[in-house]
Formats: structure tokens, C-alpha cells, sequence
């Protein structure tokens, strides 16, 4: 192990446990109760932003050029004879020499696609999200519909052929849900933790102990080390949480009685009753733990600087107002990704390095990508770099030197 490491180790070391093994840390542990309340906002948002996402769904029809009107006019009717309740918004397109793959149609990115007919409209083929479904109905009544309007006597039979969908068929509305909820956890998590790290400095500094630091070993370490040990206390926490819900499941999954837990399911594998996301349950977990990490060693690495600068507590307590305006504001910029993947919004809150972990997080819920997400982490780790840079050069050049003030170049002093 190379001195800096060495050195970064022993400073993380130092600070872990200087929190950990403390009676405050168990008040710690239990502080977020009021998180059930935060909770509430969340989920009440996610709601929303599925609601809104709902509002994008459609089904497809792929005709030939001479069925297109004729297809709108007759879906006009219908939905006026259902008092404007039809299933979703009818998308007509015009069929391709080549061929139409309603596969390929019912899976793509942007809007909830519920059924999609190709074909001709006496023997349709009729590819549904879920089995015998109202949109595919629907989409048959209109076929026949068309048929009528055409038709001198009897009505030629409609047959469709029906087909569903049995992989990849989680809502777009529900993955949205999921990368906002992503959002959601971590900018709480970063909230109860990462603003910790303004007052690491400030009792050292007054009793001196960082020059006795910053004379023993580079300041880049005591920085990088102080900021993995409130890591660490952030991890534990999480832990501790974590330990304490998958133990109040197990007590709640013995309460419940298999009977009813296999009527609910009404026959289908349980991989059809959950929501997956786009990357897999798998990935986005994994992924989302490591874009935590990266957004409080970002956040974090921000608040050690700025809060270095403080002389007194009273600065520290004055600097607590931005800090947290500053989170929200990254948060409200990365729920706005959420809810429009693939937008120039979206692509600057994942380049933007201090919302890049919320936006990238929210992604990997909607894009199966995944290569991405590792230049995302290169990415945000440079910035993780620079940050500390800039905050042990503030640093040594306004605080070390003996001047006040928030000062980042050094000035020569005059003979």
C-alpha cells in the first residue's frame, strides 16, 4: 500500500470511529423515523409522475394508405359511442413495403404501447400487452367497424389472430415510477448524510489538531480519508436500516397465508405480477447503491470544502440554508429527468457532475443500456478528484496560511 493510501486509511479509520463508538450514534441511527413522513411525499409524487406517464399510452394500427382514414373515422365514432372512454390514443401508420414487426412496434421507447394491429383488417394480427386485454378488443371492433362502413350487405367476418406479450412488458409509466423513486432514496439518503461532512473540520481547527494533520501527511489524504469515514458511517446506517426491514418482512411474510397469497396471483408466475426495470432488478439495485455512493462522495467532497472555510460554528450553522437548497435544487432537476427520459433535460442532468448520479440512477430504471453507467462513473469520479483538488488548494491558501476570509489564490507577501 502506497503512503498516500496508507495515510487516506488511517485519517478514514480515525474519523469512523470517532462517530461510531459514541452513545450519540444510536440517537443517530434512529433519527430518520421521520422519514415515514418523507415517504408519504414520495410516494405521493411517484403517483403523480405515473399518472402524468399514463397520459402517453396508445395503441397502433399499420394499414395500408387507404385504410388510414377510414380507421380514424371509424375510431371517432366508437369513442363517441363511449363517451370518449376508449382504451388509448390511436396511432395510424402507414404499412411498410418491408413489413411491420408489431413486436418491435408494442416495445418501443417514449409511450405505453397497449396492442398493435397489423395486417389486413379481415384476418388482423393483433399483438397485445396482456392477454384478452380492452385495448385489443377494441382494436378488433374497430377492424370490423371499418368493415361495416364498407360493406353493401353482410358484414365480411373478422378474425383476428391474438398474441401477447410475455417478456418486456413492464409499463414505461411504472419504470418512471421506479427511476423517481430511485431519485427519491438517494437525495434522502445524501439529505441525512452528506451535510455531516460541513462540520468534520471545525473542531480540529479549533484545537489545531489539522495543522498537526496537514504537517504529518499530504492534506489530499486527511481530505480523501475524512470523507470515506463519514462514508462509512453512511453505509452502516444504511445497513442498520436495511437489516431492520428485511427483518420486519420476514416477521410480516410468516403472518401471511399462503392461500390467499396464491388466490391474489389468480394462477400467473410470479415473475408477471412484479414490475421490472429496464436493466433488471439485479443491475438497477447494484447500480443505484453505487450512484449513492458516488453522489455523497460528490456532495460530500463540496460540503468538506465549503465547510473548511467556516471559523465558527455560527458560519457553519449559516452555511446549513444553501447546502440544502443546493441538494433540492439537484433533486428537482433530476425528478424532472425522470419524468422525460431521452429529453436534452434528461441528457444535461446526467452530464451535469452533481445531479449526474440522480439523472443516471432514474435512467437505468427506463434504458437497458448499461455500458453507459460506467462512463457515467469515470465521469463523476474525475469531478470526485477535481473537487478535492480545489478544496485542499482553498484550504491551504485561506485557512493555513493564517488569512481570513474565503480566499483560493495565495498572495505574495510584500518584504
Amino acid at each position: 500500500m502506497t503512503p498516500f493510501l496508507k495515510n487516506m486509511a488511517v485519517v478514514a479509520r480515525r474519523d469512523f470511529l470517532a462517530i461510531v463508538a459514541t452513545p450519540t450514534f444510536l440517537l443517530f441511527l434512529l433519527a430518520p423515523l421521520f422519514m415515514l413522513g418523507m415517504s408519504l411525499v414520495g410516494g405521493l409524487g411517484a403517483s403523480q409522475l405515473a399518472d402524468s406517464a399514463r397520459g402517453a399510452g396508445r395503441i397502433v394500427v399499420v394499414a395500408d394508405t387507404g385504410d388510414v382514414a377510414a380507421l380514424r373515422s371509424a375510431d371517432a365514432r366508437l369513442r363517441d359511442a363511449l363517451d370518449g372512454r376508449g382504451p388509448a390514443t390511436l396511432d395510424v401508420r402507414i404499412a411498410s413495403p418491408k413489413g411491420d414487426d408489431p413486436l418491435v412496434i408494442a416495445q418501443e421507447k417514449g409511450a405505453d404501447t397497449y396492442a398493435v394491429m397489423v395486417g389486413p383488417l379481415t384476418t388482423p394480427r393483433i399483438v397485445e400487452r396482456e392477454e384478452g386485454s380492452r385495448s385489443g378488443r377494441y382494436l378488433a371492433l374497430l377492424a370490423e367497424e371499418v368493415l361495416r362502413d364498407r360493406a353493401a350487405g353482410a358484414v365480411p367476418p373478422v378474425a383476428p389472430h391474438f398474441e401477447s406479450i410475455r417478456s418486456g412488458g413492464t409499463s414505461i409509466a411504472v419504470q418512471q415510477s421506479m427511476g423517481f423513486g430511485a431519485v427519491f432514496a438517494i437525495f434522502l439518503m445524501t439529505l441525512l448524510l452528506a451535510g455531516q461532512t460541513v462540520s468534520s473540520l471545525a473542531e480540529e481547527k479549533g484545537n489545531k489538531v489539522i495543522e498537526i494533520l496537514a504537517a504529518a501527511v499530504p492534506l489530499e489524504s486527511v481530505f480523501l480519508g475524512k470523507l470515506l469515514g463519514m462514508l462509512g458511517v453512511a453505509v452502516l446506517f444504511i445497513a442498520f436500516w436495511l437489516a431492520m426491514a428485511a427483518g420486519g418482512g420476514l416477521i410480516a411474510a410468516t403472518q401471511i397465508d399462503p392461500a390467499t397469497l396464491s388466490a391474489a396471483g389468480a394462477g400467473k408466475p410470479v415473475a408477471a405480477m412484479l414490475a421490472v426495470p429496464a436493466t433488471g432488478w439485479g443491475f438497477f439495485v447494484g447500480i443505484c447503491f453505487v450512484y449513492f455512493i458516488m453522489a455523497f462522495l460528490l456532495l460530500g467532497a463540496v460540503f468538506l470544502g465549503v465547510g473548511a472555510q467556516a471559523g465558527t460554528v455560527r458560519e457553519i450553522q449559516m452555511l446549513s440554508l444553501p447546502i440544502t437548497i443546493f441538494q433540492v435544487g439537484m433533486f428537482s432537476l433530476s425528478s424532472a429527468a425522470a419524468s422525460a427520459p431521452g429529453s436534452p433535460l434528461a441528457r444535461f442532468a446526467e452530464i451535469f457532475p452533481f445531479s449526474s448520479p440522480f439523472a443516471m440512477a432514474a435512467r437505468a430504471a427506463t434504458d437497458d443500456a448499461k455500458a453507459v453507467h460506467l462512463l457515467a462513473l469515470g465521469w463523476q469520479l474525475l469531478w470526485v478528484a477535481l473537487v478535492i483538488f480545489l478544496s485542499v488548494r482553498m484550504f491551504r491558501a485561506g485557512v493555513l496560511s493564517g488569512k481570513a476570509g474565503w480566499k483560493f489564490w495565495k498572495r505574495r507577501q510584500r518584504a
